[in-house]
């Protein structure tokens, strides 16, 4: 079944991870898709594997003009952008003593910044074409904080926020905005930070005594990106194992 049949997608850090899987998600269900990175090698490799119906551009997602060329090229590849998974993101820990400017910064330029270039730059070309779908990566750390991860925690809130503001926006357009809110994932960005103990730890943690994988997340974004959910805009959905279903003297 193609639920994505005609649309076209730029999915950002879809190099790894999260994003190679929304990638392959997208194109199992008929998506044209652009894979957007700063990881060229990994990139071209999710592309290749992919066929056809993906191609890789290098792409930095704190840069303006890195976004006009890389909605410029998804055009010319395969037509207007209808479907944008704004999935680029990194992490960092450090308490509030601890942590430097110069890390936080670079949360913001590439967590929330990024969201916000792209949000900016693909808005027209939806615009004009009738509509689109804009699927933000927030995580649960915008939804309460978390210990030594300030700078993260802001992006992810900013991003929940910015998403609700431009559904309301942009809804009119025929855009709809929505944020998605993944738990502790398994991925090349949160396994570095502790591997297994880490892992294990997360599990214990939750409703469902495991962590997720991008197998969990991406068919989210297909619901988002296709039709399916017509109605449904300025969502913050959690996707996290039961992370986010009890409260301190829980879980």
């Amino acid at each position: 079944m193609a639920r994505l049949a005609g649309k076209v997608a730029i999915v950002t850090g879809g190099a790894q991870g999260q994003g190679a899987e929304i990638a392959r998600h997208f194109v199992n269900e008929g998506a044209k898709v652009v894979i957007a990175d700063v990881a060229d090698d990994l990139g071209a490799a999710v592309a290749e594997e992919l066929g056809d119906a993906a191609a890789f551009v290098h792409h930095d997602v704190s840069n303006e003009a890195s976004w006009q060329t890389v909605v410029a090229r998804t055009t010319e590849l395969f037509g207007p952008v209808s479907v944008l998974a704004n999935n680029a993101g990194i992490l960092r820990f450090a308490s509030v003593e601890e942590m430097t400017q110069e890390e936080f910064e670079l949360l913001f330029r590439v967590n929330q910044l990024g969201c916000f270039l792209g949000m900016k730059t693909v808005a027209p070309v939806m615009r004009e074409n009738g509509g689109g779908s804009i699927v933000n990566a927030s995580s649960i750390e915008g939804l309460a904080g978390m210990p030594h991860c300030v700078g993260y925690t802001a992006t992810k809130f900013a991003i929940r926020g910015m998403t609700k503001a431009a559904a309301v926006e942009l809804g009119p357009a025929g855009i709809r905005v929505n944020s998605v809110h993944p738990g502790m994932i398994d991925t090349p960005m949160t396994r570095p930070h502790g591997g297994d103990a880490a892992m294990e730890y997360g599990a214990s943690k939750v409703a469902l005594k495991r962590v997720g994988n991008p197998l969990d997340i991406a068919p989210l974004y297909v619901y988002l990106a296709s039709d399916e959910s017509g109605f449904v805009t300025g969502a913050e959905i959690a996707i996290d194992g039961g992370a986010t279903a009890t409260h301190v003297f829980g879980g």
